[in-house]
């Protein structure tokens, strides 16, 4: 395990994107920009069940992601790592908490009927930063 170093965790709480790679069935990287947190052990992020993302993860836990400083592009922070739970409990809550945090609203707006989500928890194994 490693950890995300105190002087990045900043940019876990501000408004930043992450852009998380994942491996698809055929072998090729699959890159998608995601809201994410940290809860001090685990960077969090969400998706649906049936998403690529899911898929991907499902099958390869393995996951890199990287956050860039939305106030200097030269400040970033990338984390390789592995999924080690992808759970619906706590899900819905989780993208509520990250949708006030991007949108300054309570409640996600882009929910699709029947759109079950799931919570993706990544354990660094590999933390490089820059800036």
């Amino acid at each position: 395990m490693a950890a995300i170093p105190e002087k990045y965790r900043d940019l876990f709480t501000k408004k930043a994107f992450a852009h998380v790679a994942t491996v698809g069935a055929n072998g090729a990287p699959q890159v998608t920009p995601v809201w994410v947190d940290y809860d001090g052990t685990h960077v969090r992020f969400g998706t649906a069940r049936g998403r690529v993302k899911d898929k991907n993860l499902q099958r390869n836990p393995r996951v890199a992601l990287s956050i860039q400083d939305p106030e200097n592009p030269y400040r970033y922070i990338q984390v390789r790592g592995r999924v080690v739970e992808m759970s619906e409990k706590g899900a819905d809550d989780h993208i509520d908490a990250l949708t006030r945090k991007y949108l300054g609203q309570d409640k996600y707006p882009y929910r699709r009927p029947g759109e079950v989500r799931v919570m993706v928890k990544v354990l660094p194994e590999s933390v490089q930063a820059m800036g």
